[in-house]
């Protein structure tokens, strides 16, 4: 995959791409079949994407509460796998949010990446203001000669996908249904940093990783798979894993404790992908040390009968 992130300098190797246009926050079952519907309209051009960094939404709002489900290296990753070569990543930042409908068809679409078809879902919009949308953008396709498909909104078992449900499943502590409109687990990864080593005196040495920047899940303790990115270690586990600020120890920032099963190593800088599977319980503050372990015990029992048939 080749990563593009000005619009101003492209390669010619880089031009005449089919891509999917949007922000693809979770790659969703949606946003795969956008971008499948990007490689069927253009079959021997590169297949793209074209996103933003940062999310719109974080430029426009910085003070509000997190809520990307990945960061931009997950999400690249996730996109490689599902066969994209041409990732445009272009900065969102006051010269491109003041681009009106009709400058950013022709300057970023036409003129600066040179795409040859556009894929986008039926809520599209673009521009300064969010002021265009699919009919907009495809009349610019016909006046510059790039074609265009809009996709209907994908409709799941439990409504529409769209990454505000899911979301919500995950504020609710329902792993299975955001997964269901995932088309896959819902995954948190980065690299394992140092925590205070309670885990290691209470028998659960855990890796620790921040979940900064990233949409909060229902705080408490999840059956996980867990793959090892790198490092010696690499490969996949099955585990337990407490979201949260840790209330028997008075914790205030909230992260991920991951316990691995059958595991036994150093992961501090490795990196992580951790996908929640089913949520066990919420977050307690328990009377003993005794009582807290015993809990834990009976957390990893339950995990280990879920995630053999997960």
């Amino acid at each position: 995959m080749r990563i593009i992130r000005d619009y101003q300098y492209v390669a010619p190797e880089d031009r005449g791409a089919s891509v999917a246009i949007g922000n693809f926050d979770g790659v969703h079952l949606g946003h795969q079949a956008v971008i499948r519907m990007a490689q069927e309209a253009a079959p021997d051009a590169p297949l793209g994407v074209l996103t933003f960094e940062p999310h719109p939404r974080e430029y426009f709002a910085p003070e509000s509460p997190p809520f990307r489900l990945m960061r931009r290296t997950a999400r690249t990753s996730r996109l490689e796998k599902l066969g994209v070569e041409r990732l445009y990543e272009l900065n969102f930042n006051a010269a491109l949010a003041s681009l009106t409908p009709d400058e950013f068809a022709r300057r970023v679409i036409h003129t600066g990446l040179g795409l040859r078809h556009v894929v986008v879902g039926a809520d599209f919009c673009f521009g300064k203001g969010r002021s265009g949308n699919v009919s907009d953008l495809q009349e610019f396709g016909r006046q510059m000669g790039f074609g265009v498909t809009v996709a209907k909104l994908l409709e799941g078992s439990g409504g529409q996908v769209s990454s505000t449900a899911i979301r919500t499943a995950l504020s609710e502590g329902r792993p299975r249904d955001a997964a269901a409109q995932l088309g896959h687990w819902h995954r948190i990864e980065g690299r394992v940093i140092g925590g205070e080593q309670r885990g290691r005196v209470l028998g659960y040495p855990t890796a620790n990783m921040s979940i900064d920047g990233l949409h909060r899940p229902k705080f408490g303790v999840y059956a996980v798979l867990v793959d090892v990115l790198d490092g010696p270690h690499v490969g996949q586990y099955h585990g337990a894993a407490s979201i949260g600020i840790r209330p028997m120890f008075n914790g205030e920032k909230p992260n991920l404790e991951t316990f691995l099963f059958d595991f036994s190593g150093d992961l501090y800088g490795a990196t992580l992908s951790v996908g929640l599977v089913e949520f066990l319980r919420g977050e307690e503050k328990f009377e003993s040390l005794d009582a807290l372990i015993a809990q834990m015990d009976e957390d990893c029992v339950r995990a280990r009968k879920i995630l053999v048939q997960a």
